[in-house]
């Protein structure tokens, strides 16, 4: 599928860059990247070809923030409509509430994270309201020297947006999000790595290596059932009000692999060879 905002590379390993790619305005965010984002990652992100994403940015920055040069209402919103908490979540899907009042941000960081693979962040320079909360929907982050990440929306008279509220505190504990969100501050490298947002700062060189190598730990000689049902139950039962939920999820997801790919990840180990997985992520069992 062709981009305008983006490009979708994969290799041999299965391990896709997405590039966002618009370099000339800092790969800012706008109405395009956000529908494209969202695409890429419910079509071509759910090839079973693909078996981890990596996302970075072309030239000097990851993305600069919403692109603030539109007419109109630059987050691409319909201020005709007068929208209340339960008409929202009535007619989420439906005209004029899916293009005119739900957050483009959020559209696209819950496309990431229902993804049932790795995605991992390689923010290579500023990365800047949307484009540090897009992220958040991402399973890591890894740094460049250079990068700059602000949670800027208090200057601008908005909110945290993408799902944030959701994703920081469960990254980097409520203290600390509640700290960046009010002060509106640019984090160096070194000070994300601190709070914990990021696993590890690199040299710009060493960036997109050390992103694919990680990625790659995760994918080969791994089963895509185990590692997307392992993602699901993570993220599910780590925000679960009690262990007996985790106890009934993952008792079905242990049964359902042992009888899959866990019967040929056994006979392997038995065997001493490598395994040859046979199971889909496009086939997850239900366990939820």
């Amino acid at each position: 599928m062709a981009y305008e905002t983006l490009t979708w590379d994969v290799d041999g390993d299965g391990i896709a860059t997405l590039t966002l790619s618009r370099p000339e305005s800092l790969n800012a965010f706008d109405l395009t990247m956000a529908r494209e984002l969202e695409r890429v990652f419910l079509t071509d992100a759910r090839d079973d070809a693909v078996r981890a994403v990596v996302v970075t940015g072309a030239g000097r920055a990851f993305c600069a923030g919403m692109d603030l040069s539109a007419e109109g209402n630059v987050f691409g919103l319909d201020e005709t409509v007068v929208p209340t908490p339960e008409d929202l979540r009535a007619h989420l899907t439906e005209a004029p509430y899916d293009e005119g009042v739900r957050d483009t941000g959020g559209r696209v960081t819950l496309a990431i994270h229902a993804l049932p693979k790795p995605v991992i962040a390689a923010i290579n320079g500023p990365a800047v309201g949307i484009g540090a909360t897009m992220t958040l929907g991402m399973d890591l982050r890894l740094a460049s020297t250079t990068a700059k990440i602000g949670f800027v929306f208090g200057r601008l008279g908005i909110v945290p947006e993408a799902c944030s509220s959701w994703f920081l505190p469960r990254i980097v504990g409520i203290q600390q999000a509640l700290e960046w969100i009010y002060s509106a501050e640019i984090l160096s490298a070194e000070a994300a790595l601190a709070g914990r947002l990021v696993r590890s700062v690199h040299e710009p060189g060493d960036l997109l290596p050390a992103a694919y190598e990680l990625a790659r730990s995760f994918v080969v000689g791994r089963s895509p059932v185990a590692l997307g049902l392992a993602k699901q139950l993570l993220y599910r039962n780590g925000a679960a009000a009690d262990p007996l939920e985790a106890h009934l999820s993952d008792s079905l997801a242990m049964f359902l692999t042992s009888i899959g790919d866990g019967k040929e990840g056994v006979a392997a180990f038995l065997e001493k060879r490598a395994p040859e997985f046979t199971g889909r992520a496009s086939e997850l069992p239900k366990v939820f």
